[in-house]
């Protein structure tokens, strides 16, 4: 199959080369979105069939079999996040020629005089949080996002507030490219919060942010005010390195009690999915509180006895921590192997010897390979803790 993907911006009247305006007129099969169609009906020669680009795409792609060539429009450049990507994973042999034009981002660049080669950029257009998060919690001090009907810019001002990040400010583009309708727009966070913008948009934040590496342990809201339900900083630290996470995917942080363990992980460990557990119901205010306290958005965190939570629909841990088993240590290291990746591994702190036997057997019995020797800490006048690690062999 052969595809002609044409870049395009908000303006019905885009001055489209001649050589793309020759391609359109020959061309019988056209793709694109909605407003695509909007913009660029009025160029399209007569007869033609219009394939609309919805979910799921895989009906798209089903469309597009019986044609040999097809041309479509896109935003923008249709690599930056766009649908000639989409076609690559879907059908790599197909033949694709290019026209790009520049992104939304790169105009509300071009309009702000602000050079964008040191932008992050996000999309949130139909994806998740976790990549903007990650923007956010390594300082990035010029983010460039790409928004949808959901990640709103008043409701990604919102997130922003509600974690912290209150150091930035937002400059929306709406429409850009349209002569008419086109609007750019520079607000303080807690301004755009209350603003309501037109669809498309995007945006551009410009601030800063300070990462920290360890937290005092008396800056978390504690258990029933219990300093000794929380791993001390410097063993949370040292647990954190146990774990490997600097080449980890997902870890699972089972029995997160006030979130420690999860949060430093998360601020550390951008890039890291984190899963955590916990079956006491205190549990949803202490980690929803020292979350946002401490500015570590998209945890996704699960109350209930670990041992009955359905955990099929979860991403699998390459990294577990277990902060708490409730006497039932062995039956929660065997639901966690069960999904632990090979390589993965199981950190504990252990502070009696009864939980060291236990975590040991436990190794034994599910075919876990204990690393190295304990390491053995004592903190003031604290009982020692053995920071214990096991890994599942590469089959």
């Amino acid at each position: 199959m052969k595809f002609t993907i044409i870049g395009i911006n908000d303006n019905k009247d885009y001055p489209l080369p001649q050589e793309v305006r020759d391609i359109i007129y020959r061309g019988q099969v056209f793709s694109g979105g909605k407003r695509h169609h909007e913009l660029m009906a009025h160029l399209l020669p007569e007869h033609y069939q219009w394939i609309d680009i919805t979910v799921p795409l895989s009906e798209v792609f089903h469309q597009y079999q019986p044609h040999e060539h097809v041309i479509v429009f896109a935003s923008g450049d249709p690599l930056f996040f766009g649908f000639a990507n989409t076609v690559r994973r879907n059908l790599p042999d197909a033949e694709i020629t290019l026209f790009p034009a520049f992104n939304s981002l790169q105009m509300l660049a071009h309009r702000l005089l602000i050079p964008y080669h040191d932008m992050r950029i996000v999309s949130l257009t139909g994806r998740p949080w976790h990549e903007f998060d990650r923007a956010l919690i390594e300082g990035c001090g010029k983010i460039g996002v790409l928004t949808d009907g959901t990640h709103t810019p008043a409701a990604i001002a919102e997130r922003m507030l509600d974690y912290g990040y209150h150091d930035y400010r937002m400059t929306v583009g709406e429409h850009l490219g349209n002569p008419e309708k086109e609007r750019v727009r520079e607000c303080t966070l807690k301004e755009t919060a209350s603003l309501e913008f037109s669809q498309p948009n995007c945006l551009i934040l410009t601030g800063s942010h300070q990462r920290r590496w360890g937290i005092p342990d008396h800056e978390f809201e504690l258990l029933n005010g219990r300093e000794r339900m929380i791993t001390k900083m410097p063993i949370r630290l040292l647990s954190l390195q146990a774990l490997e996470l600097p080449r980890k995917q997902v870890m699972w942080d089972i029995g997160f009690c006030t979130g420690s363990i999860s949060i430093e992980t998360r601020l550390q460990f951008p890039h890291l999915h984190v899963v955590a557990f916990e079956i006491r119901e205190e549990g949803r205010h202490l980690m929803e509180t020292n979350a946002r306290r401490f500015g570590a958005p998209g945890i996704d965190f699960h109350i209930g006895d670990f041992l009955t939570t359905d955990t099929t629909t979860l991403p699998q841990p390459d990294a577990v921590f277990i902060g708490g088993h409730g006497g039932k240590l062995c039956e929660i290291m065997k639901k966690a192997a069960e999904v632990l990746l090979p390589g993965g591994c199981i950190v504990m702190n252990s502070v009696t010897e009864e939980s060291k036997n236990l975590f040991m057997d436990a190794c034994q019995t599910l075919g876990l390979e204990l690393c190295d020797s304990p390491m053995q800490i004592t903190i003031n006048d604290y009982n020692p803790i053995e920071i214990l690690k096991c890994k599942k062999l590469e089959s």
